[in-house]
């Protein structure tokens, strides 16, 4: 077959691609330029509860002996205790072992140790007059105080840590922003990362006789508790 006949003869197909354009503006995406800063925020607060564990210890030759004479002491320390209406009194230990001596080597059995303590809860202004009366009436061993704040004083502290880490953040952000010639806009974003509380300042106490709580009166000083608290911004600009 003729080459010019066999061409009218095959089918020819048109394809048609048709374009479209939007606008610049639109078809551009903003990208959203962000800066992220975490402020700290520090209160301190006045300690005025202590926390205090004392009690007896009582060591002699036999294991009755001890015992019998360190609940009559306890029992003693107890009422005193109940009658200045302090909080929290409980027993966190009572204790009795055998006292070995070691000569040479070798072990001998000399008699018997026996431990009772207690603790409570007392402001702190008060508590010094009462470790010595405590001290008077029987106790033989005060092992530490720990000062704190009251709850509601720590609730407070921490909403004013958290808006001194607010205030923080901010500046850091404005500092940094100006610093580049850049402007803050917006805060797009916040985390709260809480508040935290320093523990209770503890003081190991001294094994105190009656005799040197009669010459002169505990002194008892709380100080002051800290709560810090951190929040981070993220600020478009």
């Amino acid at each position: 077959m003729p080459l010019r006949k066999l061409l009218w003869l095959m089918p020819i197909t048109f394809s048609v691609i048709c374009f479209t354009s939007t606008p610049t503006a639109i078809a551009q995406e903003q990208v959203l330029r962000t800066l992220t800063v975490t402020g700290k925020g520090t209160e301190m607060v006045s300690t005025n509860i202590a926390k205090v564990d004392l009690g007896v210890e009582i060591q002699g030759k036999t294991a009755a002996e001890v015992q019998q004479e360190v609940a009559r002491r306890t029992s003693a320390v107890v009422d005193l205790l109940q009658s200045r209406n302090v909080e929290q009194l409980k027993t966190t230990g009572i204790r009795l072992q055998p006292n070995y001596q070691y000569i040479n080597q070798s072990r001998s059995l000399v008699g018997y140790v026996a431990t009772n303590i207690v603790s409570f809860e007392l402001s702190t202004e008060q508590v010094g007059v009462l470790l010595d009366e405590a001290v008077e009436v029987g106790a033989t061993r005060i092992d530490g105080i720990r000062f704190t704040a009251t709850s509601e004083m720590l609730a407070v502290a921490q909403q004013e840590a958290l808006r001194k880490a607010t205030l923080d953040a901010q500046r850091q952000a404005d500092t940094v922003l100006k610093a580049l010639n850049f402007t803050s806009q917006e805060i797009v974003g916040i985390e709260i990362n809480g508040a935290k509380i320093s523990p209770p300042q503890f003081i190991q106490a001294e094994r105190l006789s009656a005799a040197a709580a009669t010459e002169v009166n505990t002194p008892v000083v709380g100080g002051e508790q800290q709560v810090s608290a951190f929040v981070t911004l993220q600020i478009s600009y």
